[in-house]
Formats: C-alpha cells, sequence, structure tokens
C-alpha cells in the first residue's frame, strides 16, 4: 500500500456553532426491526439538524456506553447533520432478541436493518470503541450505505495484560474458574455511582474535569441498568466475543477489514486512552484506504465526550471535504 501523509490532509472544518454543552440527552424512542433473531425494539436518540433534508449522522458506542454518550457531539454537528445515536442491543434501552450473538457482525447486521430502515441515503457513520468495531463491518458489508466513517479509538485487537484497562481490577477474575462467581457476586454489589465514576475514571484523560451534570447522568443511568435483566449478561457476552475476535485467524481480524473500507474514513485517538493503545492509531489509519488521522494530546479513549468541539471540527472537515 502507497503510504501517505496524513498530516498533509485537511482536519479541520471552517467553524463550530457555539452550543449549550449542559444540555439533556434528547428524548429517545424505539423502533421496530426484524431480525433473524426475531423482531427487536432498537432504542435511540435523535438530535434534529438544520432542515428535514439534513444529511444523517449515525452513532455507534462502545462497551458499557449508550447513546447518551453523544449528546455533546451530536449538538455540535446540529448545524449541518441530523444525528442519530441508537443503543446496541443489549445497552440502554435496546432489549437483545432471544439468541443475539453479540458480535460485531451480529451488531451490524441490526445497524444495516436501522440503515435500511431509515432510507436516509448514505450516511455519515461514527463509532467509539466497540462500536467503532461494528461501524467498521457495517461499512465493508454495505458500502452503500455510507457516505464516511469516523472512528474514535477503535476497539482494535490489543491483548495487553494490564490492570489499568479496566474500570475495576477484579473484572480480570470474574472469568476464572471457581473464583469468578464470588467475583462476579463481588462486581455486582458495587453501587450504581461507584460504577459510573470507576468508567469515568477509565475513560476519560483527566477524570476529575467530567462536568457534574454529565456524571450525574451517568450515574442515573448505572441506576436504571440495574433495574434491567439483560443489561450484565450482555456486557459480558459482548466483552468476550469482543476478546475472542482479537484471537481470531488474520483473515478474521478486524485489520483485516479496514483495507476493504471504501468510504472516506478519519481516525482519532487521544493520546492518554488506557483502553486501547495509541500506538495503533498509525496503522489503523494507514491501512483505511481513504483514512486521515488526527491524535489528541490529553485526551483518554471517548473523546467524542472529553473532547466534542475538536472532534465536532474534525467530523464537520471530513464532511465537507468532497474530494481529497
Amino acid at each position: 500500500m502507497r503510504r501517505r501523509d496524513l498530516t498533509r490532509v485537511p482536519l479541520v472544518a471552517d467553524g463550530v456553532p457555539a452550543v449549550d454543552l449542559t444540555a439533556k440527552p434528547p428524548p429517545g424512542r424505539h423502533v421496530e426491526l426484524p431480525t433473524h433473531w426475531g423482531p427487536m425494539r432498537l432504542h435511540l436518540r435523535e438530535t434534529p439538524g438544520p432542515s428535514v433534508n439534513a444529511p444523517t449522522a449515525v452513532h455507534l458506542h462502545g462497551l458499557a456506553g449508550s447513546s447518551t454518550n453523544w449528546t455533546d457531539l451530536a449538538g455540535l454537528l446540529a448545524g449541518r447533520l441530523r444525528s442519530i445515536a441508537l443503543d446496541l442491543p443489549g445497552f440502554g434501552r435496546s432489549e437483545p432478541p432471544l439468541g443475539f450473538g453479540f458480535t460485531r457482525q451480529a451488531n451490524a447486521e441490526v445497524v444495516i436493518g436501522l440503515l435500511e430502515r431509515l432510507d436516509a441515503g448514505p450516511v455519515h457513520l461514527s463509532g467509539n470503541s466497540f462500536g467503532a468495531a461494528v461501524a467498521v463491518e457495517v461499512a465493508v458489508l454495505r458500502p452503500d450505505l455510507i457516505a464516511s466513517l469516523t472512528l474514535i479509538s477503535p476497539a482494535m485487537p490489543d491483548l495487553r495484560l494490564n490492570p489499568r484497562r479496566l474500570s475495576d481490577p477484579r473484572i480480570a477474575l470474574a472469568m476464572v474458574p471457581v473464583l469468578g462467581a464470588r467475583t462476579r457476586r463481588q462486581l455486582a454489589a458495587v453501587s450504581p455511582a461507584d460504577r459510573a465514576t470507576q468508567l469515568l475514571r477509565l475513560c476519560f484523560a483527566d477524570p476529575d474535569a467530567v462536568p457534574p451534570h454529565r456524571l450525574a447522568e451517568a450515574i442515573a443511568e448505572f441506576e436504571e441498568r440495574a433495574l434491567m435483566p439483560w443489561s450484565g449478561p450482555a456486557l459480558g457476552r459482548t466483552t468476550a466475543e469482543l476478546v475472542r475476535s482479537w484471537l481470531a485467524p488474520p483473515t478474521r481480524s478486524l485489520w483485516h477489514r479496514l483495507p476493504e473500507v471504501v468510504a472516506p474514513s478519519l481516525v482519532v485517538w487521544g493520546s492518554a486512552d488506557r483502553v486501547v493503545t495509541v500506538r495503533k492509531a498509525p496503522r489503523t489509519a494507514m491501512l483505511l484506504p481513504r483514512g486521515r488521522l488526527l491524535v489528541l494530546p490529553r485526551t483518554g479513549h471517548v473523546a467524542q465526550m472529553e473532547r466534542p468541539r475538536m472532534v465536532a471540527q474534525a467530523v464537520l472537515g471530513l464532511v465537507q471535504t468532497d474530494s481529497w
């Protein structure tokens, strides 16, 4: 593959309008989708664009995330794009259908079904972490549905054994025979407030900078999830399937999928990402045939939440560049 100087590609739009970054997430709604596992009710949140004919952006969250992870970014994009953020099956308010596989391929099938139902033309698809892995799969399987692709700290294969990558070090013991059952009971006893705080401290480079209103929203969301019987098992299954995909043969690896993406693509990575190392960023961008790279200093695993204005500028720069 011919190497490209990604630093020469325009990365930012002319400007992003000021918006209220204390706004609450938009109200959600469910849509009925047929799947080969049976019908499912997919939950999504919509942020209107400047007109009913505005191009559509679709956003996919990462593990333990939800549609609320895109509130600020969607608001910043609203001057140009309509945004739809969804809860992937088993997360947020989307109950998974019975027998759902929890792989990136299974999630991609659901996302493709939603895009077909929206019938909004090619969309600007973005994903964070596991959601970015799903987004790659969607872009490869249905290039006709994708106008551009933004990957924020995508969950590329990363098998480092480092407890700092976990929101709670005990998670590593949860799958160990004998010890696992006791550890899972201990983890289940962690309060929603502590769970939210642990996750934010893992995913933000500067967790003390998390706005109080966003922390309060995260705690309320974890309290709601505690009442959903599918939430814990879905997180465990999705995590296990993600790790299993990292152990797959090279021809089935996510690395192998990247060169098949034809859409203009942007890779955004935080230099202080503790979950998936930023050292994988250059290779990720170079493998994308039309890829560009933006590494954000002093930023963690969820750049769309920690640096929403910078990410919005980069996304709009991608959207506004017709050819490069």
